[in-house]
C-alpha cells in the first residue's frame, strides 16, 4: 500500500500531484487571472516607464503598504546603483483604491523636481528593489516588526527594519552575506510553517556560454546570518527558462504550500519598440508554480499564466511583472497585481483576481473521475471549493484503504453537488457528518461531471 497521507484539517490545493493517485477521464488545469482595473498610473517626475518592483503588505492597522519604485534615472550611466533611485509607498484600505500619502519624511521634497516625493520612503541605491514584509516571528522584537531587502549588483543586498513599515534603517551597515545577483525584485518572508526566514532571489547560471537568469533560495533563522543558496530545482523533463522575477509567496490559508508567479523572459524575441522612454530587448509573461519545501518546484503547468494579450504595449520587454503579494478584497475573491506598460510613459500597475485557492483544479469537461492516495484526517466535514455547470456536479465517495466504498459513504449514497461554491460541504443520503472515521485509513474517489474541483479540507 502507499504511503498514507496525514491530511489532518489542512487545505489542500490541486497545484500539484499530493492529492492525485489516479486521473480517469480528468485533467489538472491552471487557471489563468481576471483582469480589472488600474491602481497605479505613472505620475512624472517622482514616477516614469522605470517605476517597478512593486510589492504588498498589511499595514498592521486594517490597511495596506504598496511599496515599489518610484523614479529611477533613464538615461544614467548606471542607473541600476544610481542613489537618487527612490522607494515610495501607496496606502489603501480596500486592496482597490489606492492613494500617494503625504508623509513629508524627506526635506526638499518637491512636485516639480525628480528625485524624492512626499511619499517616498527611502531614497538610495537600495530603493531599486526594496521589498518588504510583516516579520510575524513570535519572538520578534516589536521595533522591527517590519523588515525588507534592497539593493542590486553581485553579492550587495541590504536588510532593513523598521517599527511601522515607513521609518527604515539597515539592520547592518553592510551588505547581507548571500552569494547573488539581486538585480531583480528579491523576496524574503517568515515562514511560520517552518519557523524560519526564506529568501528568493536572483542568480545567473552559466549554461553553454550563457548567462541564464535564475532563482535560488536560503534561510535564515535571525536574519542576519544565512545559509548558502540553493538553486531551484525541477523535474526531469521541464525545459531551461529565464525567470527574471519570482514574487513568491505563501498561500493564504494553505500556507505550507509556497506559490511563485515568475516573470518569464525571452530576450532574443522582439515586436515594435518604436516610442517607448525605455526600449529594450525582449519579451515576458508571467507563469506558475508551487513548491512544499522551497527547494523542489513543480512546473507541471508550462502555460503562461498570464499572457501580454492584445495591448501592443505589453508586448514589449518586462512586462506582466506579477507584483508580491495576495491580498484578499471580498466577494469571494482574492487581487493580485501586474506591471503592465513598462519602459512607456503610461507604465501602470493593474489590478488582477483570482478565485480563493483556486489556481488550479482538477477538471471533467464531460465525466471524469479523481483518486486520492490513502490518508487520513481530522475534522467532522469534508469542505470543498468547486464550480459546475447547470448540469454538473461533484460527488465524492469515501472508500476503504484498500478501495472498497465504505457503507453509507458511497457513490449511489453521494449527493450531486452543483454550483459555484468557495466552501461546500460534501454530503450523502444520511448526512455530511464523517467524524466517525477521523484517523481511519480511506480514500477518496471524486466524481465530477462538467466541473473543477479546487481544494479541499476537513474540519
Amino acid at each position: 500500500m502507499a504511503a498514507v497521507l496525514e491530511l489532518g484539517q489542512r487545505r489542500e490545493l490541486f497545484v500539484d500531484d499530493l492529492l492525485i493517485d489516479r486521473l480517469d477521464g480528468t485533467r489538472q488545469q491552471l487557471h489563468a487571472p481576471e483582469l480589472r482595473g488600474y491602481v497605479l498610473n505613472v505620475q512624472p517626475p517622482h514616477e516614469n516607464a522605470c517605476t517597478a518592483c512593486y510589492n504588498l503588505i498589511g499595514d498592521g492597522d486594517g490597511g495596506l503598504f504598496l511599496y515599489y519604485r518610484g523614479f529611477y534615472p533613464i538615461g544614467v550611466n548606471y542607473a541600476d546603483h544610481h542613489e537618487q533611485q527612490t522607494c515610495n509607498v501607496l496606502l489603501s484600505y480596500d486592496g482597490v483604491h489606492f492613494h500617494r500619502p503625504s508623509l513629508g519624511l524627506f526635506e526638499g521634497a518637491s512636485d516639480d523636481a525628480p528625485g524624492v516625493a512626499q511619499n517616498t520612503i527611502w531614497q538610495g541605491y537600495e530603493a531599486h528593489n526594496f521589498c518588504a514584509f510583516v516579520d510575524e516571528n513570535p519572538a520578534i522584537d516589536p521595533a522591527a516588526r517590519f523588515k525588507a531587502v534592497g539593493g542590486g549588483g553581485h553579492d550587495r543586498l541590504f536588510g532593513f527594519q523598521s517599527d511601522d513599515g515607513l521609518r527604515w534603517d539597515r539592520v547592518q551597515e553592510d551588505p547581507l552575506q548571500i552569494k547573488g545577483a539581486f538585480d531583480s525584485v528579491n523576496v524574503p518572508m517568515w515562514d511560520g510553517h517552518v519557523g524560519c526566514y526564506r529568501l528568493f532571489s536572483r542568480y545567473f547560471e552559466e549554461i553553454d556560454g550563457q548567462r541564464i537568469r535564475a532563482i535560488q533560495s536560503c534561510t535564515s533563522e535571525d536574519f542576519i546570518n544565512w545559509s548558502e543558496p540553493v538553486p531551484h530545482q525541477y523535474a526531469d523533463g521541464v525545459p531551461l527558462e529565464q525567470f527574471y522575477t519570482n514574487a513568491t509567496v505563501a498561500c493564504p490559508g494553505a500556507e505550507h504550500i509556497l506559490l511563485s508567479f515568475p516573470m518569464r523572459f525571452l530576450p532574443n524575441r522582439n515586436l515594435d519598440t518604436e516610442g517607448m522612454d525605455y526600449p529594450g530587448e525582449g519579451l515576458s509573461d508571467a507563469v506558475f508554480m508551487s513548491s512544499r519545501d522551497g527547494v523542489q518546484w513543480d512546473r507541471r503547468f508550462r502555460q503562461a499564466w498570464l499572457r501580454p494579450g492584445r495591448d501592443p504595449r505589453n508586448w514589449t520587454h518586462r512586462n506582466q511583472t506579477t507584483a508580491v503579494g495576495i491580498i484578499d478584497t471580498g466577494d469571494s475573491e482574492w487581487s493580485m497585481y501586474v506591471s503592465q506598460h513598462y519602459g512607456w510613459n503610461d507604465n501602470h500597475l493593474r489590478r488582477v483576481t483570482v478565485r480563493p485557492w483556486g489556481f488550479a483544479s482538477v477538471r471533467a469537461d464531460d465525466h471524469g473521475e479523481a483518486l486520492t492516495p490513502p490518508l487520513t484526517f481530522d475534522g467532522a466535514e469534508l469542505h470543498l471549493n468547486y464550480a459546475t455547470s447547470a448540469a454538473g456536479s461533484v460527488r465524492v465517495e469515501i472508500q476503504d484503504g484498500d478501495g472498497k466504498p465504505l457503507p453509507g459513504y458511497g457513490l449511489d449514497d453521494a449527493q450531486h453537488l452543483f454550483g459555484d461554491e468557495i466552501d461546500d460541504v460534501a454530503r450523502w443520503t444520511s448526512d455530511s457528518d464523517v467524524s466517525s472515521l477521523i484517523g481511519r485509513t480511506v480514500r477518496l474517489r471524486v466524481v465530477l461531471e462538467d466541473a473543477d474541483l479546487f481544494s479541499l479540507r476537513f474540519g
